[in-house]
């Protein structure tokens, strides 16, 4: 695109991408409080509420129509205190669903999850795109230009400069975002995703992020980043809004931190953090044979080879290492990792393993997991001493345990570790992932294979592996998501 194209013209190519993915479009004013096609009782209405009755009833037809109402109301009145409470809110309910309880024919009480949104299924849901949304809210008229509605609820919002005014920038975009945010609260209870754009230019993020971290989408399908003769825009908006990865995004990529003092962060991963994790869960699949557990697993592979590529054998257990390099959010994506593993179904309720080699190493990171319990959908905890960690690995399922390497060594020098779980859906994550820190030569992976036989390790560092260290590569495999921007 060049500096001719006005701010309508962007609006209708945004459009035009959005459509080709899938997205139906419609312009606001067709849609408004006084249209013959009305969805909107007035303009204060920010949530398309008979699109919303028709998906909760499409996606959950055992509950009788009272629980749907109930859910209805629960989804569309978020609680909280704050715009960042209410936003968290509305956010596990659309997760997790909605918890209802509602009385049989027989008299009795039973209890249903209401689906809010179809994860498995995108084509399930009402996918609409609509320009020119306006919104009152109070004394205040405002009018987004593009609004994103998933089952008639807003969760996301496209603004846009004009390329053909000089003064006009993706910063502009992003300080309109910051006034919507301050006089439309209503609409950002509801929100995921925020885009600014100008045309050229396009950075994402979320409603508690500063300008330093609305970033760009330089991907479309993961594989490579995209050439610098397509525009930003159109990158973000096929990279993100494919209804699949927008689901994806919406579910396994959002995080909200509270720093202690009741500050809440939301953070959505980026496009290196999502595909990396992507990657990295099809490669765990892969390396713990879950796919072919009906079928016959060779239990051996050459442990030695150093150069194996993702896509290796079935069942050889090394899932790969992620370099992203310092700075790039390595803890968070190690988070999102864990929980986007233990809420695969093929995975079946896996319990995972987060290894440092330092007591303080564990401690920091744990404090990430933790605040990310939410995205867990556990709580994690901390091996306080080696029979701590045997205790709490003697589980069937689930969990997302802490320890230093150090606890897998025998209690006496020459021992071996005693076997303390022979499931295969158990995921070790190390933590920089090195022979210098893991000491591997001397026995430490030794070890952890006697306590954990069938278990599959998955390494991350913020620095290169060492081009001769085959012994982290036997361990862990070769890399499968590499980021040294």
């Amino acid at each position: 695109m060049s500096r001719s194209f006005t701010e309508s013209e962007v609006e209708a190519a945004a459009l035009e991408w959005l459509e080709d993915l899938g997205w139906r479009v419609a312009h606001g004013p067709d849609i408004g409080p006084h249209a013959a096609d009305a969805e909107r009782a007035d303009y204060t209405a920010v949530v398309l509420e008979q699109r919303l009755r028709d998906a909760l009833d499409r996606l959950n037809p055992d509950p009788p129509a009272e629980a749907l109402d109930d859910a209805f109301r629960k989804v569309t009145c978020p609680e909280g205190s704050t715009l960042e409470a209410r936003n968290r809110g509305f956010h596990r309910l659309i997760v997790d669903g909605v918890t209802v309880e509602y009385r049989t024919a027989g008299s009795a009480m039973r209890g249903a999850q209401v689906s809010v949104l179809d994860y498995r299924n995108p084509a399930s849901n009402d996918w609409l795109a609509v320009n020119q949304f306006t919104v009152v809210e109070g004394e205040h008229e405002r009018r987004p230009d593009v609004a994103l509605f998933v089952n008639g609820l807003p969760l996301g919002l496209i603004e846009l400069k004009n390329l053909a005014d000089e003064k006009a920038t993706v910063w502009t975009a992003w300080n309109q975002i910051q006034t919507y945010k301050a006089e439309l609260t209503g609409l950002f209870a509801f929100n995921a995703v925020l885009i600014a754009s100008d045309g050229l230019k396009a950075r994402m993020g979320t409603l508690t992020a500063g300008r330093e971290w609305f970033k760009p989408w330089r991907t479309i399908k993961g594989e490579a980043l995209a050439g610098p003769h397509l525009p930003q825009l159109q990158v973000m908006l096929e990279g993100m809004c494919q209804r699949e990865r927008f689901l994806s995004l919406v579910r396994d990529f959002i995080v909200f931190e509270d720093d202690g003092g009741g500050k809440l962060a939301k953070k959505m991963a980026g496009y290196h953090q999502f595909h990396a994790v992507e990657t990295a869960v099809e490669e765990t699949v892969r390396a713990a044979a879950l796919r072919r557990k009906a079928k016959r697993v060779a239990e051996e592979v050459d442990k030695n080879e150093p150069g194996r590529k993702p896509g290796g054998a079935p069942g050889d257990r090394r899932i790969g290492v992620v370099w992203h390099t310092q700075g790039s959010g390595k803890s968070l994506t190690m988070a999102f990792y864990a929980g986007r593993i233990a809420r695969d179904p093929l995975m079946e309720n896996p319990t995972i393993v987060v290894l440092t080699d330092r007591n303080d190493l564990d401690d920091q990171l744990f404090g990430t997991f933790s605040r990310c319990k939410d995205l867990l959908g556990q709580p994690p905890t901390q091996a306080e001493n080696r029979a701590d960690l045997r205790a709490k690995l003697a589980v069937e399922s689930d969990g997302v345990v802490f320890t230093t390497i150090q606890k897998f060594f025998p209690e006496e020098k020459g021992d071996r570790m005693p076997e303390l779980s022979g499931r295969r859906n158990i995921v070790v994550i190390a933590d920089e992932a090195h022979r210098s820190q893991y000491d591997f030569i001397d026995g430490y992976a030794r070890h952890m294979r006697d306590a954990l036989p069938n278990a599959s390790f998955i390494g991350f560092t913020g620095t290169p592996i060492e081009l001769e260290d085959a012994n982290t590569r036997a361990v862990f495999g070769d890399y499968i998501s590499v980021y040294d921007i």
